[in-house]
């Protein structure tokens, strides 16, 4: 393999542009294989120089160059770029670029490309190089003016950014569209969409009168799953007009749904493009965490108008200033919309199972990074999720009317500017007049800290102690790790699960800022040693060590005044009888499961635990999650561990969970908290009714699978009845297949049941599966939903001791290599994380990496990530 690394972009590097370009006029001639493309732009010098015009480009075939109406045949041009000499005394002019491409053979879905039968544009991060030529950059802001040209039959919608001002017809059967944003936007939002569709309108009146024209393409035939979504928007700007003071500020708001996209979706000004599994949605086809996604992502690209359009990034190492603070924003709308706890335990689950992984993987990175080689791996969880913990900080740390100051303030100084996480931080400090130069080292530092709690009680003067101290561990990017500032929300419970009032305001909670290495509290008049209840919240993104008893963390449980707290009490309780079963006798091995299963007895009967959380509660920490806890792991025993306290909970309560399942009306189906809640518990008392062997088993499967009416309780099923008779599990998956083999959407949830399934004979199962008329590899959908699921979630069949399943997922990431390298890129994940598996998987997953790492024509996104994971 080789070890030259291309080149590697630093953000100490950065330099501003040479040029400038304020306005943009492009002219798009739309043709399968031989699409034309005129920029005309007009272009500044900045400041005194003599260098030389230098313009990204990829995969195009240059026709012409004009400059100031007169054709220039003197360049220099390269794989990537053009060069242009621009005369000493030219500081202002007009480039005129003429170039075609090939929409129908480009298979990244990056730039102009052609998929069932619709044209569609991605331009984030560097997509818009490969549609002409151009600065392409995020600190080059332009105003855009766009005219499309096509056949009129076969794309009678032809889409842009801002307002449409003006369209016609031509000879031949074509017909032109002009577009106009009125908004200074960097070329990575710019949008194209042209093709035959479905289309869903509504109207919104925002907070000052003004009549939005909202507007939903879809594909023909499936207008009947758009309303969720056209709700959901509404939902969102009326939300971010409450909550942020912001209104929209176009004429009209679209959303155009694809099937082929490599992203959820893309906050393009004024015509956001969206994966479709993030639009469509009905009773029969989504679950309700379909509902709930959807609504959170068309939330997301909503609020990226202000936190990302208006106010951009200068340059990609700055994507956490739009992403973190975006994402942020869209959890607590989700928060707002649904239930609040589990909201937020979605959110660290993120963060626990797939930041923290990155944190210690070779890929480690602040949120903030320092360097890269491939743009697209910048779209991290450490920049998106770790990067939203670090603004919800800020949130703990300023207050709500603190923090909506400093948002009020970064609009007022940065509205239409390219700008940096300094400057974001900047308005928060001087907006709240608070020194925020020590938690500024959260943007720069890779990582996740850890926090040692201790305690000491004196009952001759019944003081109580609390001691935090935070400490960093070198990672594979840094070394050197200083202090942060660190939020603890946390309270103290007595012996009857009681919250001490912790201070003369009587407040039962309270938050300290550890800034030191350690940091000290003391309570008096404290009459027994306290419990303490850490991290409410998960107020940050740490690893906290304190040497809970199982006693206290039953009290903490079933005490806590902070619901999260009570959740992370019973994983803790689950994953340190899980992880430590191993190292015990079977008699040892018995006892300790009885002794964990007993402790949630209570939970079952608490009236003072909502549905939602109690379903929450007794959910066994994922395999991932498990993973992630242990520097090292032995993948086979924590595997059996895991499915033994899993069955041992389902038998032990079998009665309870037969009564949970029993307690809720089966109703004609209704995407709203109660019955969200009602549905989630009944599944998850159906799965462990499955795994229990209960006698009736058999037939309540069978009876929700003919009478339910909605996907949530269809799949529900399946997700059971995998954990039981697989000769049941085969024939439902045949029906549920018959019934919807035209429909790839729905059948991806079918193709990532089968790859999650534990069976001998999983790898022919998947292979033939990839022989299925809706699979397809250029599309990203379906290759998540049977390699990247098989590759991330099947345990046993991926970490098969012979090596089966690595070299399985390898051979596929070489095919796929050549058809979308960023797809590829994610799914390699759960191989380059070899560091934390027994010696003889290690040299296994070593051996694939290398075995990609040699392949001829490898992407940069795969040459990263493989070379930065090797030792």
């Amino acid at each position: 393999m080789s070890t030259i690394l291309p080149a590697v972009k630093k953000r100490a590097d950065y330099q501003q542009p040479d040029f400038s370009i304020n306005h943009v006029d492009l002219e798009f001639t739309l043709l399968e294989t031989n699409t034309k493309v005129v920029c005309v732009s007009q272009v500044t010098r900045n400041g005194q120089h003599n260098n030389a015009l230098v313009l990204d480009g990829e995969g195009i075939s240059l026709n012409s160059i004009q400059i100031d109406g007169v054709a220039i045949s003197s360049y220099q041009l390269t794989e990537t770029t053009l060069t242009i000499d621009i005369d000493n005394g030219c500081n202002e002019f007009e480039l005129r670029i003429e170039n075609t491409l090939n929409p129908k053979e480009n298979s990244s879905l990056e730039g102009l490309y052609l998929s069932a039968g619709a044209y569609c544009t991605q331009c984030e991060a560097e997509g818009f190089r490969k549609i002409t030529y151009f600065l392409d950059r995020p600190d080059v802001l332009a105003k855009y003016d766009v005219t499309i040209i096509a056949d009129k039959e076969a794309f009678p919608y032809l889409l842009s950014n801002g307002n449409k001002i003006d369209y016609g017809d031509l000879p031949g059967g074509k017909h032109w569209v002009k577009w106009s944003d009125p908004f200074y936007k960097p070329c990575y939002l710019f949008a194209l969409v042209a093709g035959d569709f479905d289309l869903l309108k509504d109207t919104f009146v925002t907070q000052s009168g003004r009549t939005i024209a909202l507007e939903l393409f879809v594909d023909k035939g499936m207008i009947g799953r758009g309303q969720h979504a056209l709700d959901s928007l509404k939902n969102a700007m009326r939300w971010d007009e409450t909550e942020f003071a912001l209104e929209y500020d176009l004429d009209i708001y679209m959303i155009v749904a694809v099937d082929f996209f490599n992203m959820g979706a893309m906050e393009n000004k004024g015509l956001n493009v969206f994966n479709s599994k993030f639009v469509l949605a009905d009773a029969e086809t989504a679950t309700d965490e379909d509902y709930f996604n959807i609504e959170a992502v068309i939330g997301h690209e909503y609020f990226h108008n202000w936190t990302g359009n208006r106010v951009t990034c200068r340059d990609w190492f700055q994507l956490s200033l739009k992403e973190g603070l975006t994402v942020f924003r869209d959890q607590q709308f989700s928060a707002d919309m649904s239930s609040s706890i589990v909201n937020r335990i979605q959110n660290v689950r993120i963060i626990r199972e797939r930041q923290f992984a990155e944190d210690a993987s070779a890929m480690s990175h602040p949120i903030r990074p320092d360097e890269v080689i491939e743009m697209n791996n910048f779209y991290t969880v450490t920049v998106y999720d770790k990067g939203s913990e670090v603004i919800r900080m800020l949130f703990t740390l300023l207050g709500k009317s603190g923090f909506l100051a400093g948002i009020k303030l970064y609009f007022e100084r940065f509205d239409g500017q390219a700008v940096t996480c300094d400057d974001f931080v900047q308005a928060m400090q001087d907006a709240n007049n608070k020194d925020l130069s020590q938690f500024r080292r959260w943007y720069g530092q890779s990582g996740t800290p850890q926090v040692v709690v201790k305690d000491a009680y004196d009952p001759n003067t019944k003081t109580y102690r609390i001691d935090f101290e935070q400490s960093h561990s070198a990672t594979f990017d840094q070394k050197e790790k200083q202090n942060l500032v660190i939020p603890i929300q946390f309270s103290l419970l007595n012996d009857k699960r009681e919250a001490l009032k912790l201070n003369n305001a009587n407040d039962v909670q309270t938050t300290i800022e550890l800034k030191d290495t350690t940091q000290s509290l003391e309570f008096k008049d404290v009459n027994s040693k306290p419990i303490p209840s850490l991290l409410h919240g998960f107020t940050a993104p740490v690893r906290l060590n304190y040497e809970y008893s199982q006693q206290q963390l039953e009290n903490v449980m079933l005490g806590s005044p902070d619901e999260f707290a009570r959740w992370d009490a019973a994983q803790m309780l689950f994953s340190d009888c899980i992880h430590n079963l191993g190292a015990k006798t079977a008699q040892q091995q018995e006892a300790s499961i009885k002794e964990t299963v007993a402790m949630f007895e209570p939970v079952f009967q608490a009236t003072d635990i909502t549905l939602a959380l109690k379903a929450e509660m007794l959910t066994l920490p994922s395999f991932e999650t498990l993973f992630q806890q242990k520097n090292r792991v032995d993948i086979d025993v924590l595997n059996q561990s895991r499915k033994r306290l899993f069955a041992a909970l389902a038998q032990t309560f079998q009665k309870d969970w037969l009564a949970l399942y029993s307690a809720f009306e089966m109703k004609a189906y209704a995407y709203e908290p109660i019955q969200v809640e009602q549905r989630k518990m009944r599944n998850l008392a159906l799965k462990y009714l499955t795994l229990s062997g209960h006698s009736d088993t058999k037939t309540l499967l069978n009876e929700q699978f003919s009478k339910a009416d909605n996907m949530t309780d269809t799949l529900g099923v399946l997700n059971a009845a995998q954990l039981g008779d697989l000769s049941l599990f085969e024939k439902l998956m045949l029906e549920f297949e018959q019934k919807w083999q035209a429909d790839p959407l729905v059948l991806d949830k079918w193709f990532a049941l089968h790859a999650n399934t534990d069976r001998t004979d999983i790898l022919s199962r998947i292979t033939m599966l990839m022989g299925h008329s809706q699979f397809t590899i250029s599309n990203p959908n379906r290759v998540r939903a049977l390699i990247g699921t098989f590759s991330f979630f099947n345990v046993a069949g991926f970490h098969n001791i012979d090596g089966s399943g690595y070299k399985f997922v390898a051979d596929y990431l070489i095919k796929l290599n050549e058809v979308n390298p960023q797809v590829a890129a994610r799914i390699i994940t759960p191989l380059i994380q070899w560091q934390k598996v027994d010696e003889t998987r290690q040299q296994l997953m070593q051996h694939q990496l290398m075995r990609i790492g040699d392949t001829q024509g490898l992407s940069k996104d795969l040459f990263e990530k493989i070379t930065k994971s090797l030792p």
